[in-house]
């Protein structure tokens, strides 16, 4: 990335607007981990960090949950670094683990139109998983032609461009301390 390149991604952060703080996300990952030990009590799920954007939520979410739990990855995309997702979902990695006749929890960013998760969703179903629930960090208050909604959801935000807690921005910023929203997008 050039010395001009990070220039920008610096004067995004400093221009956008903070939807949560560290604390506000915190405290809504523990609100989502309560319910989903509730649900999950009794089962011994497969957890799907979906990555790159789930990494920071599953990093944060599983020392949370008080059941037994096998845990892997997932990483298909359909953005690759721009702002807006490409009409292709590409497939980088799919779980180590059976899924078959397996509970399985998808652990995701954003629920944003739906149409990554509902693909994830298809193929843990596709793969033998009895029972397929979502997690997001956030989701997005938007019309959607995929999902329509998550299992557990731990913020509401506009239908703005976000960054933070594992979302990016130009593959960037997904390490910030709260969630943002860029300004003029």
């Amino acid at each position: 990335m050039s010395v001009t390149d990070l220039s920008t991604i610096k004067q995004v952060l400093a221009e956008a607007d903070l939807l949560y703080s560290t604390d506000d996300v915190n405290c809504a990952i523990d609100e989502m981990a309560k319910k989903i030990n509730q649900q999950l009590a009794n089962e011994y799920p497969l957890c799907l960090t979906v990555m790159l954007g789930g990494m920071v939520l599953g990093g944060q979410l599983l020392p949370r949950l008080t059941f037994l739990l096998e845990a892997d990855y997932i990483h298909a995309t359909r953005y690759r670094g721009a702002t807006q997702g490409g009409d292709e979902l590409h497939w980088l990695k799919t779980p180590e683990h059976s899924l078959q006749d397996r509970t399985v929890l998808l652990i995701d960013d954003v629920l944003d139109e739906g149409v990554t998760l509902s693909a994830l969703i298809a193929y843990c179903q596709q793969a033998g998983a009895k029972q397929v629930l979502t997690a997001v960090l956030v989701d997005k208050q938007r019309s959607r032609t995929g999902l329509q909604q998550a299992d557990f959801v731990g913020l509401q935000s506009p239908d703005r461009y976000i960054f933070g807690y594992g979302m990016d921005y130009k593959e960037q910023l997904r390490n910030a301390s709260g969630i943002y929203a860029v300004k003029g997008l």
